[in-house]
């Protein structure tokens, strides 16, 4: 049980700060930056949408308490385990208890591989938080670190970017952005989060214009 109760935002900010960084890290992708940028989106688009800010810190903050490598078969299920170890924690910490369940929803929503239909605001926020990370600058630095890891091409020799086939985030990096990011800024659902998304959107496709004329 943690030793300092929640009482204030500032505290709740704090208990789950410490508590995520003793959590095991599979890849940079997902590390304590990656907690902390979800934090700041979800944040911005909480203030925005005049979202319930106690359970979008919460919920953002603990989103990815448990991972599992992007090729474990266990990851679709990631988010729900992730939910009911954030939810308990929470309690054990004296987080006001009517908030729980719109907590845990908003944890196991967030997922992509999940597919949890969004039933709140709060789970909208904290979703768009996460996947807004998977785009723009961040995005592609995620997507080239996880693709190398995996032991995937940066690009495909013949058809870099999925002209005449399907994309296939196993054969390259690049194939990643076509087979699931941009699919996923199209998911985006709060107003704030989709404007963000936009931007983001366009400069990962100035980036692959600027790959297409590197590479020929």
């Amino acid at each position: 049980m943690a030793s300092l109760k929640i009482n204030s935002l500032e505290s709740l900010e704090k208990l789950c700060q410490d508590f995520m960084s003793k959590q095991v890290v599979h890849d940079t992708a997902h590390d304590i930056n990656h907690i902390k940028r979800v934090v700041s989106n979800a944040k911005y688009i909480a203030e925005a949408e005049g979202a319930d800010v106690w359970v979008v810190i919460a919920a953002a903050w603990l989103h990815d308490c448990v991972t599992y490598p992007k090729n474990d078969p266990r990851n679709k299920t990631s988010s729900i385990q992730a939910a009911k170890v954030a939810t308990d924690f929470l309690r054990a910490s004296g987080f006001p208890e009517h908030k729980l369940e719109n907590v845990f929803h908003a944890v196991e929503a967030h997922s992509y591989s999940a597919n949890i239909t969004t039933t709140s605001l709060e789970a909208e926020v904290v979703q768009d938080a996460d996947r807004l990370d998977g785009l723009g600058a961040v995005g592609i630095a995620r997507c080239f670190a996880v693709s190398g890891k995996l032991g995937s091409a940066i690009y495909h020799t013949e058809d870099p970017f999925c002209e005449s086939r399907n994309a296939d985030s196993k054969l390259s990096a690049i194939d990643h952005f076509y087979e699931k990011l941009f699919l996923t800024a199209k998911t985006l659902k709060t107003t704030a989060g989709k404007e963000l998304g936009l931007k983001r959107v366009e400069f990962m496709e100035l980036y692959l214009k600027q790959l297409g004329a590197e590479i020929g």
